[in-house]
């Protein structure tokens, strides 16, 4: 069951919007919480991302096709990340529900430009975009770098881009702090 997020609303912290996109459910408290509430807050979260243009409304059944999606990346991402085979099926389900193919468009100033153009404004082509990015980090992603926060009560993922590959919070400013005052509250005693 899932209730109003805590947050102020989606977290764009993981250096990779597939990611990004299994990190809209988080963990507070020991009390899971999905900035996603309706369809219209999957599409905000599209356009937030810059993976919605040119959407006009919401379609009914967004929020739970997304939702699905979620899952599906979740579990994929840490089979991926845990060595073992990876059930590409539900994917890549999602990928032919897309549709969607590359046109050749010509910009203002004459420059031709590849763009993948979906079909309609159904919940499968407006998370189209998320899919093939999925596909693209599962096929050719360094999961070296991807990780999961280390603080016990965090559920979110990243992709590490430091120069040092040794990031280990999902943000510093929320589960690195936290993991630095529980660990001087426990040298204090």
């Amino acid at each position: 069951m899932s209730v109003a997020s805590p947050f102020s609303g989606p977290l764009f912290l993981a250096d990779h919007p597939a990611l990004d996109f299994i990190n809209s459910v988080a963990q507070a408290g020991g009390v899971r919480h999905d900035v996603w509430q309706s369809d219209e807050d999957v599409l905000r979260w599209l356009a937030q991302a810059g993976l919605a243009a040119g959407a006009e409304g919401a379609p009914d059944g967004l929020l739970h096709a997304a939702r699905q999606l979620r899952d599906t990346l979740r579990a994929l991402v840490a089979q991926r990340k845990a060595g073992r085979a990876v059930d590409v099926a539900p994917l890549n389900r999602a990928l032919a529900a897309a549709g969607g193919s590359n046109q050749l468009i010509a910009g203002e100033d004459g420059a031709l430009h590849i763009t993948r153009v979906y079909p309609g404004q159904t919940p499968a082509a407006l998370l189209g975009p998320v899919a093939e990015l999925a596909a693209s980090l599962l096929a050719g992603g360094d999961f070296e770098r991807v990780r999961e926060c280390e603080h016990p009560e965090c559920i979110l993922w990243f992709y590490d881009k430091t120069k040092a590959h040794r990031r280990r919070w999902c943000s510093m400013a929320l589960c690195g702090n936290r993991a630095k005052v529980a660990r001087f509250r426990q040298q204090q005693k």
